[in-house]
């Protein structure tokens, strides 16, 4: 029998650093062949993610430019997709999260007639224009899955109305997080009496006046004479430039380029507290014990909130330096926070997901596509890639 083609479309850099370990053990399994097509959302920041893997896309696309109007970019994306799929005719599509990528290759998928399987399904930030447009292309692309791989127990309860298989599975962003750990630099020495804090924030919410406002209180903060901010610049002219112009002057804000993974995942261990709107790290600041204080009133990732990782404290800036002077101050929320935890999965996700995915293609032809959320917890038979 012929191996089964998965074909794997992303575009963005998370998406990239999400699907890398799928990419990686799918390698190792002598039945499959996985296939990483790239749709140019992101070029460089894609290439350098997967970089660090050690991969690199099979087939570039580069099908919109990057500035073109929403609706064109979509279209362009979707018809360039589907033509692409058209040629390759996989026996699944997979597609991670909730970006135009993402939607654009589901889109297509179903426009061919063929299998999708949502990596990071089920995440419900419960406010439709929150974030957005991440959060209708999440349930756009959940509503048409036949495969549904759920982070969390909580997500696959969000998936109880969609018609595919829905696999419990852990995030693949913990599976990226311990792949890239040991190759990690040795931390610098703590300098005493200076906490070092760690800020992102790009959320199509907090930008605009809002924006404005986060910065006046991160130079509240940046005034106390014991801290010291860095804050990655997001590239998006609606948002890096107003934060240089906001915050560059200030001496104790270091404002740098946007950090590779690995860059990014040192900068996380070695914060004392981390104010941040991205999604990505409120999965991976727990796993490092480094307190974070989200920047947004909701959240589609309640798990690290609820086990105490993180806390919801919204853009306002009153708040902001209220919520992060008690963390400064008060030792006793500090050590509170700071403590490691694994809510989003142990860093074994990619098993699992090819193990559903293999016995996915051993069901009899057409009985998957009539099965209803049985809650699949295909056993760990292999060692995770990277081990």
């Amino acid at each position: 029998m012929r191996p089964r083609r998965i074909v794997s479309v992303v575009g963005t850099r998370p998406e990239a650093i999400k699907i890398a370990p799928i990419a990686l053990e799918a390698r190792r399994r002598p039945g499959l062949c996985h296939r990483l097509v790239a749709t140019g959302q992101h070029p460089a920041l894609f290439d350098d993610a997967l970089a660090g893997f050690g991969i690199a896309a099979d087939d570039r696309l580069h099908l919109a430019p990057p500035d073109a109007p929403r609706a064109d970019r979509l279209a362009a994306l979707e018809a360039g997709i589907a033509a692409h799929l058209h040629r390759l005719a996989p026996d699944l599509v997979l597609v991670q999260g909730d970006t135009d990528s993402a939607r654009a290759a589901a889109r297509a998928a179903v426009s061919l007639g063929l299998p999708i399987g949502h990596v990071e399904a089920g995440l419900r930030s419960g406010r439709p224009d929150r974030p957005w447009p991440e959060e209708p292309n999440r349930r756009e692309i959940d509503g048409c899955a036949a495969l549904l791989f759920a982070p969390t127990p909580g997500n696959a309860a969000n998936l109880a109305d969609v018609a595919g298989i829905v696999a419990v599975t852990g995030n693949t962003g913990i599976d990226a997080l311990r792949i890239a750990r040991p190759a990690l630099p040795v931390p610098a020495p703590p300098i005493p009496g200076l906490r070092q804090l760690l800020v992102t924030c790009h959320r199509r919410e907090n930008q605009g006046e809002r924006l404005h406002g986060i910065c006046a209180a991160l130079r509240r903060i940046a005034d106390r004479s014991d801290v010291r901010l860095t804050l990655p610049l997001h590239p998006n002219p609606a948002v890096g430039p107003v934060i240089a112009a906001r915050l560059g002057d200030h001496p104790r804000i270091r404002l740098v380029a946007p950090l590779d993974h690995r860059a990014m995942l040192a900068a996380i261990r070695d914060a004392d507290l981390i104010l941040s709107d991205s999604g990505g790290i409120q999965e991976e600041a727990p796993a490092f014990g480094t307190p974070l204080l989200v920047l947004r009133a909701e959240t589609e990732r309640p798990e690290a909130v609820a086990a105490g990782h993180c806390r919801l404290i919204g853009n306002r800036p009153d708040r902001i330096v209220a919520e992060a002077g008690r963390l400064l101050d008060d030792p006793a929320a500090y050590a509170a926070m700071a403590r490691p935890g694994l809510p989003f999965g142990a860093g074994d996700a990619a098993i699992k997901i090819l193990d559903a995915i293999e016995l996915w293609f051993g069901a009899a032809p057409g009985k998957h596509r009539q099965r209803r959320k049985p809650a699949m917890s295909p056993g760990e038979s292999r060692p995770p890639a990277g081990a």
